[in-house]
């Protein structure tokens, strides 16, 4: 099977290093010297890590036959991903491949059925379950512990306790401008 564990972001200096934003709770096993990743482009790669460092919070690595800025530049937004076999798991106990919770049930705390996820989105600040609704549409439930309470595997389901206004319209909306027009119309 194949994960995405990282994309490459812009050149660092005039060696070929690259900064790279790391997908995977694992950067030390999937992306070290030696490891030979496949792309997305599939025509630039696949690719073999030379080097890597962390340069002020960032890995920035260095790819085999990449010396210079411009075959730095050319590696720009490639996904790399790495081949995993299906059976393994993750070493935190609350962590998770895409893998496993693509098509998990989504349920409220209460059994409310919300739909399925369809796909994980990957933000900087969190992650978002992207969820099929029964009726096509979709929502978006951030993949915090506050909301997403429970991932049952065995079940095949991720229980959620939504904030108002989530997955429904039960949030009221409160502005200073609606408590500005309010005060206008008492004049």
């Amino acid at each position: 099977m194949q994960l995405v564990v990282a994309r490459i972001g812009r050149a660092h200096g005039i060696k070929g290093e690259v900064t790279v934003e790391v997908r995977t709770d694992e950067p030390e096993l999937r992306l070290g010297p030696g490891a030979v990743l496949a792309t997305d482009p599939a025509s630039v790669g696949p690719l073999t890590i030379a080097s890597g460092r962390v340069h002020s919070g960032r890995l920035l690595l260095r790819f085999e036959g990449v010396h210079d800025r411009t075959g730095a530049e050319a590696l720009r937004n490639t996904l790399l991903i790495a081949d995993v076999d299906p059976e393994e798991l993750p070493e935190g106990e609350d962590e998770y491949y895409d893998h496993q919770l693509i098509d998990l049930d989504v349920v409220t705390k209460d059994g409310e059925e919300v739909g399925r996820i369809t796909e994980i989105s990957h933000l900087p600040t969190q992650d978002l379950f992207v969820v099929e609704r029964p009726d096509g549409t979709e929502v978006y439930v951030p993949f915090v512990a506050e909301i997403v309470t429970e991932i049952d595997l065995e079940e095949q389901r991720a229980v959620i306790d939504p904030p108002p206004g989530l997955i429904d319209d039960r949030a009221e909306v409160a502005s200073a401008r609606d408590a500005a027009e309010s005060g206008d119309d008492a004049r």
